[in-house]
């Protein structure tokens, strides 16, 4: 998969060298370009913003920058210039507070894609024109990671990147501890325990000890619905509820 990152803060992103993700960099399960908005800026301040049209506070990111920012990353005709095995349009996200929900659906939903391109916004946002032009090179998804708001879009890039690139096939050393997660099954995980049996007084559950596979996994699924319901009801359905 390849990954383009546009942003003001470049630096912000480096700390995709560390960790699983810095290893999957390294052997080349993951292409992760950082780009810096600013080199396609023409003056000598490097201007990225301006007030809006209408009024009002605060600035707005202007759309010539970006315009050039993406006719660089990807190519006038993807089709044409697509790496070999790819064979989807780029899919070009754009962090946003006005966005669709980041749920673990999209995020494995990304993972299958070729090319994603993540747009980092900053100020009151980026002028509505440059999402209008970018339809035009691929499928543009305005993301917001909550009800909240941030001051730029690189924490939430960040954020998809990592549940993103985790679910790539070979990123995770055992794919198996990606199943029983929260979000996976639309319940949240259970709870984990590890040696020793015995700590501050406090004892591991004792069906965790008897080996009893089947009645592990049952306490396990009850769990996962008990804690559900306590912290997150919406999530809970028919008779799990």
């Amino acid at each position: 998969m390849r990954i383009d990152v546009v942003t003001i803060f470049p630096a912000f992103f480096d700390v995709l060298e560390v960790s699983l993700l810095g290893r999957a960099r390294a052997s080349g399960l993951l292409d992760v370009r950082v780009h810096d908005l600013r080199d396609w800026t023409h003056d000598r301040h490097r201007t990225v913003d301006d007030t809006p049209y209408g009024g009002g506070a605060g600035m707005v990111m202007k759309p010539e920058p970006w315009g050039e920012a993406l006719d660089a990353v990807i190519p006038a005709d993807p089709a044409a210039e697509r790496a070999e095995g790819e064979t989807q349009r780029p899919t070009i996200v754009f962090p946003s507070p006005a966005g669709e929900l980041f749920t673990q659906a999209m995020a494995r939903d990304f993972s299958t894609r070729d090319h994603l391109v993540f747009g980092c916004g900053r100020y009151e946002g980026i002028d509505e024109r440059v999402f209008d032009d970018a339809h035009t090179r691929g499928e543009v998804r305005l993301v917001s990671l909550g009800d909240y708001v941030l001051n730029g879009g690189e924490v939430a890039v960040m954020a998809m990147i990592e549940a993103v690139g985790r679910l790539i096939p070979g990123v995770v050393g055992n794919p198996e501890s990606l199943i029983e997660e929260s979000h996976e099954d639309g319940l949240l995980e259970y709870p984990s325990y590890t040696k020793p049996a015995l700590w501050r007084g406090r004892e591991v559950p004792p069906i965790l000890l008897s080996g009893n596979h089947g009645a592990i996994a049952q306490w396990r699924r009850e769990q996962q619905i008990v804690r559900t319901r306590e912290r997150r009801p919406d999530l809970l359905a028919g008779d799990d509820a």
